[in-house]
């Protein structure tokens, strides 16, 4: 049985051409390619998200897998190197700045937050106070388990497993595990 990566490579010429000919449309036809092959199952709802997002995002590497019931906002200011995985109902917030290496696995309902509320006013309700915006940097070789909540302002490091229903609050070392509500360092890989 071949893996996804090896069926890639056999036609990743013909998914570079489809690419370069997309790039033509303008962005907000993309925009709706995306979101209207968002619930799109099977290889043409990947091959279509895979496309609409190259040539929205502000990169884009080779073999990125965003699974069925991906929401993405702030798509053109995130970057994902190449053999990520994004699996089914990730949410994703690019607004602040996201940006995930090569190598990484995000399991299915998790969250990346760049946003956030602030409450300094006490004349409005916290709704409606000012947001803030601050980056979140996936290194290299991570595997994010299911149901995690990353937020704004995170770095996690090279080769890190965050366990499942973590929220990650503080950066996270490298070669390492994390997990619980914060995420904690948990173990040594």
């Amino acid at each position: 049985m071949r893996s996804g990566r090896e069926k890639i490579q056999k036609i990743k010429w013909f998914i570079n051409i489809l690419v370069k000919l997309n790039s033509i449309i303008p962005n907000f036809i993309n925009k709706r390619l995306f979101l209207y092959s968002r619930n799109l199952p099977g290889n043409l709802g990947l091959l279509l998200r895979y496309i609409a997002f190259k040539n929205l995002a502000k990169q884009c590497g080779e073999n990125v897998s965003i699974q069925q019931g991906v929401y993405l906002k702030g798509i053109h200011k995130i970057s994902i190197g190449s053999n990520v995985s994004i699996h089914s109902m990730c949410y994703l917030d690019g607004t602040g700045g996201l940006k995930i290496g090569n190598n990484v696995s995000i399991a299915h309902a998790s969250t990346i937050m760049t946003t956030s509320h602030t409450w300094r006013d006490l004349k409005i309700p916290i709704k409606y106070n000012e947001a803030t915006e601050a980056p979140v940097i996936i290194k290299d070789d991570v595997w994010i388990g299911c149901g995690c909540r990353i937020l704004s302002g995170v770095t996690i490091n090279t080769r890190s497993i965050i366990a499942a229903g973590a929220v990650v609050t503080k950066n996270i070392e490298s070669n390492s595990i994390s997990g619980g509500v914060p995420a904690k360092f948990l173990k040594e890989i």
